[in-house]
């Protein structure tokens, strides 16, 4: 699977296939269940349609199973709101399950639809909508803007090779905190439609954190509270919170750290992924791109907190509602653990109010969200750094705490851009000189040159002058 992120791993010379070896039943079990799952979500988070989920989620897919799912039919039950992919003479289908604010959750190879009752769910309030806020003004017209060379810009960066030769792009937002300077979404597609932010979700897992500090629910800086490494006898108990956040765990995280099919695709739990890798070198000593730290970190929330139900509230109660993020989905597992590695459903809009967040350094009609200084915090580079560099000279972003940094790396950007880089071209630009958010979504094939943010928030800076 290549994307924004698994592009920047390749420098490191790690390879996406070949660690391990599925049984052909279980990678038609994984293929069903990602079918299952995509289409589950693109159909009740996003108001997708078969030709859409068909022509835009059920593409791009990694090599374990791009073959064996076009041969799979999904079947969608709208009244139940789930999905069924039968991939087995003597299984039962693969089942993905929506419920309200949770979204779509697999079930595990071989459960049974009766079993859905089971699975967690909650019943929070929801704010009053108001798509217009924070904003005081928002074009009149999709693709409108007071600066006609910024608007020119928009309109070409849907085609134009200089921004990703092999780029798909969905939908481009330009924000300040007081106006929506320009919004452009291909037909089809408005302000509300949801896409799966893929690798933002870890981004966004960093702001629930924040939040959590800000609330004294948790402190960075001490071992992460994952109750399972408690043990004596267990040095993972030494790993911090810090440590998670920076990719720099020191787990065995396998060769490629940006795939965890078991949970996935695979019906698989965090608990039973994530939490039983061992160490391969010192907390703190290594950067490795890991899906598994950034699912660690939210588990240790979990644990932290000490309530499921409080738990799966707290995103909501904490930040994402207050916010107004009311079309923000992130989903779980079946044991009940936020998936915030990958599986955050949302809209641009959304993106763009957690940027203004970020902008305005954790504060929200006056009320603190995130800790004083946690902007500056996730945009300073951490102790351990990917390469400054691919194998054919161009630059990789450097790391913070779960958002990457276009720093002296990106010259023609300003030093303090930093971004939540998501798989297929899932992007929130924020810079604060500039105060200014862009959000990009987009289905860049796999394998392709995807959109290429740091030409285009150049060129939107320049438009802007």
């Amino acid at each position: 699977m290549k994307n924004v992120i698994a592009a920047l791993v390749l420098a490191t010379s790690v390879s996406t296939v070949g660690f391990a070896q599925e049984t052909d039943a279980t990678i038609r079990a994984y293929a069903a269940g990602y079918k299952a799952a995509f289409t589950c979500s693109a159909t009740f988070n996003g108001g997708k349609s078969p030709e859409q989920i068909e022509a835009q989620e059920l593409t791009g897919i990694y090599p374990l199973v791009a073959d064996v799912v076009p041969t799979l039919e999904a079947k969608i039950d709208h009244d139940a709101k789930r999905v069924t992919v039968a991939f087995s003479d003597t299984l039962p289908p693969r089942i993905s399950q929506w419920r309200p604010h949770l979204g779509c959750t697999q079930l595990p190879v071989g459960a049974k639809a009766e079993t859905t009752a089971a699975l967690p769910r909650i019943d929070i309030d929801v704010p009053a909508r108001n798509d217009s806020a924070p904003w005081s003004r928002i074009p009149s017209n999709y693709g409108e803007a007071d600066n006609e060379a910024l608007a020119a810009l928009v309109a070409r960066a849907f085609k134009d090779p200089k921004y990703g030769k092999d780029a798909f792009t969905t939908a481009l937002l330009v924000a300040s905190p007081d106006e929506i300077l320009i919004e452009s979404y291909i037909d089809g597609y408005t302000h509300r439609t949801s896409q799966r932010t893929w690798s933002v979700a870890k981004s966004i897992a960093a702001s629930v954190i924040g939040a959590a500090v800000e609330e004294g629910q948790i402190d960075i800086k001490a071992p992460a509270p994952v109750a399972s490494w408690q043990s004596p006898l267990d040095p993972r108990k030494g790993i911090t919170l810090e440590n998670l956040l920076h990719m720099a765990s020191g787990l065995d995280s396998n060769q490629a750290g940006n795939r965890t099919d078991r949970l996935y695709i695979g019906g698989g739990r965090v608990d039973d992924t994530a939490m039983r890798t061992s160490l391969e070198v010192n907390p703190g000593s290594r950067w490795k791109y890991a899906n598994n730290d950034t699912l660690l970190a939210v588990r240790a929330l979990k644990d932290a907190i000490g309530d499921e139900q409080a738990y799966l509230e707290f995103p909501f109660e904490a930040l994402l509602h207050k916010i107004g993020m009311l079309d923000t989905v992130p989903e779980v597992d079946w044991g009940g653990n936020f998936v915030m590695s990958s599986q955050v459903w949302t809209t641009s809009r959304d993106l763009a109010r957690l940027g203004i967040l970020y902008l305005n350094d954790g504060t929200w009609n006056g009320e603190r969200i995130l800790p004083e200084g946690w902007a500056k915090y996730v945009a300073t580079s951490a102790p351990s750094q990917p390469p400054a560099a691919r194998a054919n000279g161009s630059a990789i972003p450097g790391y913070g705490a779960q958002f990457w940094l276009y720093n002296e790396r990106f010259p023609e950007l300003p030093n303090d851009s930093f971004a939540a880089l998501g798989n297929r071209g899932q992007i929130l630009m924020i810079i604060p000189s500039k105060n200014l958010v862009i959000v990009r979504r987009g289905h860049d094939p796999a394998g392709g040159e995807g959109f290429q943010i740091h030409s285009f928030a150049a060129d939107v800076l320049k438009a802007l002058e």
